[in-house]
């Protein structure tokens, strides 16, 4: 693997661990304290001088306290003379507030970018981002994975047939037509969604055939799971035989847990991209996927200069 190292926040030190392994060399040394008014310190206990420095950091919740962890951290790798700092991102926070929905409001992903870019990080890896476009707020390199391949290894020993993809709505199709192509080129439903008032959502019918079929919802994230839930209750009035969803980002946040419990989906797959597996060990619903290993054949194919793109042909 050469001079590389890696590093990782508090976010998710489970992923980072297992990417180690995968990669067969050890974690980084590096400590973070917090002093008694919340101010972040961090110090890295080895000498990096020279090296190819990756940094494991989710900005999951809670999200600003890890995004200046990950900002101190690439600044104590500099500072410390490593040759180049990699930001691994397997979940970026903000990325839904990537354009203006008022005229007085922010776009506060691209801000972050900005922000991440200025601390010194001089490459990004991100997985499974919700809009494409965050790709082109960076001013440095983004190498873009996707979790697709996990999930087609998962269902397709899972459903043998009678399986079709399915969108939440009008502005996942995308996504969902790429999971289609990489299953086969399986057809596609969507269910039709509406925003009466905000954060809340209607569905109101189901476009495409379902009537005893598996059918496979995907989304990039599930939050609250209130969207989900409902999706689900609407393939399954209209006849499938069963509903089972796949997100990349288990976001989980409010009761969704509780939302998805009692909600007709069969099972949610997500991967660890979010380190919240303690919580959903009771969770009979729920089953995570680990994406350690893909960002491993990442990290050692941009290593070797070769294409990331193989990885998902």
């Amino acid at each position: 693997m050469g001079n590389i190292k890696i590093f990782s926040g508090t976010s998710n030190t489970p992923l980072a661990e297992s990417i180690c392994k995968k990669l067969k060399i050890k974690l980084g040394d590096l400590d973070i304290k917090r002093f008694s008014d919340g101010e972040i310190f961090v110090e890295v206990n080895e000498s990096v001088r020279g090296s190819d420095c990756f940094v494991v950091q989710s900005t999951s919740n809670p999200v600003n306290e890890n995004l200046l962890e990950l900002f101190v951290i690439v600044d104590a790798l500099k500072r410390a003379a490593a040759k180049k700092v990699y930001a691994v991102m397997p979940y970026f926070g903000y990325s839904r507030q990537d354009r203006k929905v008022s005229d007085r409001s922010p776009i506060t992903a691209k801000l972050i970018c900005d922000l991440l870019v200025k601390s010194g990080i001089e490459e990004v890896i991100l997985m499974d981002i919700h809009s494409g476009q965050i790709q082109g707020f960076f001013d440095v390199p983004v190498d873009h994975l996707y979790a697709a391949p996990i999930a087609r290894q998962y269902f397709t020993k899972k459903y043998k047939k009678d399986l079709i993809i399915a969108s939440p709505d009008a502005g996942g199709m995308e996504r969902a037509r790429g999971f289609a192509k990489k299953f086969g080129d399986l057809d596609l439903v969507v269910t039709d969604k509406r925003r009466p008032k905000s954060n809340v959502s209607e569905i109101t019918n189901v476009i495409g055939n379902v009537k005893n079929k598996h059918v496979l919802l995907i989304d990039d994230m599930i939050d609250t799971g209130g969207t989900a839930a409902k999706s689900a209750a609407a393939i399954v009035k209209s006849g499938a035989k069963s509903v089972s969803m796949f997100c990349s980002h288990g976001v989980l946040s409010g009761k969704a847990l509780d939302v998805i419990n009692k909600s007709h989906i069969d099972e949610l797959v997500i991967t660890d991209t979010i380190n919240n597996q303690s919580k959903l060990k009771k969770i009979k619903k729920i089953r995570v996927l680990s994406v350690s290993n893909l960002i491993a054949k990442a990290i050692k194919r941009i290593i070797d200069k070769k294409s990331i793109s193989d990885l998902f042909l």
